[in-house]
């Protein structure tokens, strides 16, 4: 089958769909990755056809605040409305859409008649199980569960509103509400296949039969890929190191976080590597080390622990290393990963991104390191997932859908 996989956002957003991608092509299929320009080497090195999307999630990722976070989400949606059904060729047999991607995938899916399938990398349908996780962690019990999750579902809507009347009228296709197409999908039992372990997430109960949790899909690492030279002889000069990072969030706070990080480290007396990121973390010293991105796959296991902003795909790589984790969640869904972290026993209840502090922080990191307990459950929660396929779940999906 030719497949195209549409993703869009920021790094962890798209980089699970590289393996995911690979798996698909290994298997005989041909697959292209639809993801924001900035993202064309990432498929390029792993040898995936490349087709761009109009947006740039980087003009919008200094937002904070809720209503400020909404803005900044349609206007990224509306940019990547705009030119979203020229990613789509009248060859394609088959669409993988992310959580991101299908509010405007399956319009396109009505106008050509392609079959398509959800992958996307958090739980987003309502369940009474746990709460949305775009707001936080808090129980509110069942029903109230479910209420918020659909409340969520309809922020959504209404942030693809616009993106979605635009694209309707260039499909020429009659006028639809974002609201009542995502509620066609779920009457008509939608596919949706979830890239995450249920060891941390486990399948929500009341969930549609077409909804499954897979495992998580990684990042593809080619087997010559190597740690820079300079971060293997820092590594080898003392014991396991604590990596600092912030991801694609916090740009424009790298002075105040790379403080914050060097003073927390020297507290609690830990050598430290601060991954740039966009918030351009940096600091030199014999204890300290600053690095670009890297494979989280070769230099996690070799860490003492990681503080990071718990998106979905470093929380993932965290435990897959068996490492413990440090998390300063900044906005959107990592509240959600941060408290599932903390469940699994993996990492101490997590320190909100506005009250970080370095005496807070190195207190914490030494507490994380020096107790065995927290890489224990780390070790647990990877040894499930090791016995996790999500890329050949996602294959064999494909495979009984090709016949």
């Amino acid at each position: 089958m030719r497949i195209l996989i549409a993703t869009a956002g920021s790094r962890g957003d798209v980089a699970p769909y590289t393996g995911l991608g690979v798996a698909l092509r290994r298997a005989g299929h041909e697959v292209a990755l639809a993801a924001t320009e900035t993202f064309e080497p990432m498929a390029a090195e792993v040898g995936l056809e490349f087709r761009p999307l109009p947006a740039d999630h980087r003009a919008h990722g200094s937002a904070r605040g809720k209503r400020e976070l909404l803005r900044a989400a349609a206007a990224f949606v509306t940019e990547l409305g705009e030119g979203f059904a020229g990613a789509v060729d009248r060859g394609t047999d088959l669409l993988l859409l992310s959580a991101t991607t299908a509010p405007l995938g399956w319009h396109v899916a009505e106008a050509t008649g392609i079959p398509n399938i959800g992958v996307y990398l958090q739980p987003t349908t309502p369940t009474g199980d746990f709460p949305p996780t775009v707001t936080g962690t808090r129980s509110l019990g069942r029903l109230g569960n479910r209420a918020a999750g659909r409340f969520a579902l309809g922020m959504a809507d209404r942030v693809f509103e616009p993106a979605v009347a635009r694209l309707r009228a260039r499909l020429e296709l009659p006028p639809l509400t974002a609201a009542r197409m995502r509620r066609r999908r779920e009457e008509a039992g939608w596919p949706v296949l979830h890239g995450f372990s249920e060891a941390l997430v486990p399948r929500p109960s009341d969930w549609a039969a077409g909804l499954a949790v897979t495992g998580p899909w990684w990042p593809y690492v080619g087997g010559d890929r190597r740690l820079p030279a300079e971060l293997e002889d820092f590594l080898a000069a003392g014991p396991p190191p604590v990596l600092v990072g912030f991801g694609s969030m916090a740009a424009g706070q790298g002075e105040r976080l790379s403080g914050i990080a060097v003073r927390a480290l020297r507290r609690a007396g830990l050598r430290g590597v601060l991954q740039a990121g966009s918030a351009g973390l940096a600091a030199e010293g014999e204890d300290v080390l600053t690095v670009g991105d890297l494979p989280h796959a070769l230099l996690f296991p070799r860490l003492a622990a990681v503080v990071h902003h718990a998106g979905a795909g470093t929380t993932a790589a965290a435990l897959r290393a068996g490492v413990p984790s440090v998390t300063v969640p900044v906005t959107a869904d990592q509240p959600f990963w941060a408290g599932r972290l903390a469940a699994v026993g993996a990492a101490p209840a997590p320190i909100p991104f506005r009250s970080l502090t370095a005496e807070g922080l190195g207190d914490v990191l030494a507490r994380v390191v020096r107790e065995p307990s927290y890489a224990e459950a780390a070790a647990t929660v990877a040894r499930h997932m090791a016995a996790e396929d999500g890329s050949g779940a996602v294959v064999a999906a494909v495979g009984r859908l090709a016949g």
